[in-house]
């Protein structure tokens, strides 16, 4: 049964007002069914108060985390040290803005609107990636960025594509291809450093001994600890858990790693035969947790950042409003001016 079939339905089995609790029933066990199924629930679909917060937290954490994002990597674009890789860094950083609006369109549907979102944001009542209160300390750190940051970002964002959601699922399609392109230019930028000069070399080895940890962190804490993982793939809003995701991750980037001539700065890695993946060393959770509580290294700085850039662009955003304004009213105003004049040619 489709979907809007399926809401159909329990609207025909359940009449009177939404508040009743047959009402309601009815409604619960048609999106149950279309979960179940691997439909999409759909705006006008009716769903749980609990999905729908759920939904509005994680679209909103992740958006926030795509135009948080583009600080650290912007503050190359006027150092890269060619006008090729600068060009390709500015492409970057603007489909990071492109992915944070569709993303802000995504929950609008969901009945939050973006002002509300960034009003939380900006007082710290919505959170973004904790990868992002770390300093891009060299020109090594944008090849990491894009090679472990972006790559934990493909391998969470892609099943996501998936997402019972499907507004959210629709827009994953294009920001996962966008970001296979920001993957595949970090590790290209890395392996030319690493193929470098000894001090280039160098370099390329300590933004990954740096951005290593923060990036396996990227994917959440611990099963066992998360307090919206089961409940979020029962909805099939995830599909797999934190940890799945974060050893798949480890799995793809050993062999990646070896083919660029660095080294992961764990000593406890090791290809585990039994289990057919790798073992890695314990993660520093303590670090994770006071980053997230606003104590990491840039946690004051990208904030601060952000709300001057809303407070700065607020004049083109009142611009675009009265633009779009204008343009409303415009043919509004020459249908009533058309039925106007049509009413005094039949007087």
């Amino acid at each position: 049964m489709a979907t809007a079939a399926a809401h159909r339905t329990a609207r025909t089995q359940a009449p009177g007002p939404m508040g009743e609790a047959g009402s309601t029933a009815a409604y619960e066990a048609a999106f149950d069914a279309s979960v179940a199924a691997d439909e999409r629930i759909e705006p006008r679909d009716w769903m749980p108060d609990a999905y729908r917060s759920t939904l509005v937290r994680q679209i909103a954490q992740h958006a926030h985390s795509e135009i948080i994002g583009m600080q650290p990597e912007a503050n190359w674009i006027t150092r890269a040290p060619s006008l090729r890789r600068k060009a390709i860094l500015m492409a970057k950083v603007q489909d990071e803005a492109g992915h944070g609006l569709y993303l802000y369109s995504a929950a609008e549907t969901l009945g939050t609107g973006r002002d509300e979102l960034l009003d939380k944001l900006h007082s710290g009542r919505q959170k973004y990636s904790s990868i992002f209160n770390y300093p891009t300390l060299t020109w090594a750190d944008v090849g990491a960025i894009g090679w472990l940051v972006d790559g934990a970002a493909i391998t969470n964002q892609v099943p996501l594509c998936r997402c019972s959601y499907g507004p959210y699922a629709r827009a994953m399609i294009r920001v996962c291809k966008e970001e296979s392109f920001h993957q595949r230019q970090g590790y290209e930028l890395l392996l030319a450093l690493s193929n470098g000069t000894p001090e280039q070399h160098e370099m390329a080895q300590d933004a990954v001994n740096r951005w290593w940890w923060p990036s396996l962190m990227m994917f959440g804490p611990p099963d066992d600890e998360s307090s919206h993982s089961a409940q979020s793939m029962a909805w099939k809003i995830k599909r797999h858990s934190n940890d799945e995701l974060r050893q798949r991750f480890v799995d793809i980037c050993v062999p990646q790693a070896k083919s660029l001539g660095l080294t992961l700065p764990d000593p406890d890695l090791v290809w585990n035969e039994e289990r057919g993946q790798h073992d890695f060393g314990p993660i520093d959770w303590t670090e994770f947790w006071e980053v997230l509580k606003g104590n990491g290294p840039c946690n004051d700085q990208r904030i601060t950042q952000r709300r001057r850039a809303h407070e700065e662009g607020a004049w083109v955003r009142e611009a675009a409003a009265a633009y779009a304004d204008k343009h409303t009213a415009g043919p509004a105003a020459e249908i009533r001016g058309s039925a106007d004049e049509n009413g005094k040619a039949r007087a």
